[in-house]
């Protein structure tokens, strides 16, 4: 399977969004990571479907839309309207998985369920086979920056296993604490699209480091 790069601008300057995802398309990133917090689901307040609608005009790249939100049936069509193409939401966010999948769906899109850390996989046995993609946080949401957690390498793992188990080819997206030391072993366990904020845009060369980690998913994804 394929490794993705998808940067998260979260983490590049706030007055520079465009840029930072024209920067990700050049240096040959797969998505660009877009992290929207309502201040409700998580304490963090972040950005409305106005800037993936002006970002689907100035970037070809699919845009990887992740809703930290409560009601994410209310807000899901706001960013399908915007033209968001990869969608995930918390399962902890509603009781309605598969409702708010299907709304994805119905509108072409790649629909994805995301899990904070201590959320266990067990609750996805349901809904597992209708997702395009799971996301699971390997930091707790709400801010950039924070450390990987150390214990998510084998929920990695484990759930990637499980999907090779059911002849699936579902992709796990990993997002929280991903960087260049690191990265090779998340491969090695199992993810494939990556999730990395800080570590390119705090970087000085960001496009360098988005080229190193292409470089090191290539070397080591599985066949």
């Amino acid at each position: 399977m394929k490794v993705r790069l998808a940067p998260s601008i979260l983490s590049a300057d706030f007055g520079r969004l465009t840029e930072a995802a024209q920067l990700a398309e050049q240096a040959g990133a797969d998505l660009v990571h877009v992290d929207i917090m309502d201040g409700h689901f998580v304490r963090g307040l972040t950005f409305g479907p106005q800037l993936v609608a002006s970002l689907k005009k100035k970037v070809k790249l699919p845009l990887d839309v992740h809703l930290m939100v409560d009601n994410p049936w209310d807000i899901i069509p706001l960013f399908l309207d915007a033209g968001a193409d990869w969608v995930s939401f918390h399962l902890e966010a509603t009781p309605h998985l598969h409702r708010e999948v299907a709304l994805i769906k119905a509108h072409k899109r790649r629909a994805g369920i995301a899990l904070n850390p201590g959320t266990p996989l067990i609750l996805l046995n349901e809904i597992l086979k209708d997702l395009d993609y799971v996301l699971l946080m390997t930091v707790n949401p709400g801010r950039g920056s924070q450390p990987f957690i150390d214990s998510c390498l084998d929920k990695i793992t484990r759930l990637s296993q499980w999907i090779a188990g059911m002849n699936l080819e579902i992709p796990v997206e990993v997002d929280g604490g991903v960087n260049l030391q690191n990265l090779e072993r998340l491969v090695q366990a199992g993810a494939s699209m990556i999730v990395a904020g800080s570590a390119v845009f705090a970087a000085e060369k960001p496009a360098e480091v988005i080229g190193r980690m292409q470089d090191i998913a290539r070397r080591v994804e599985r066949p």
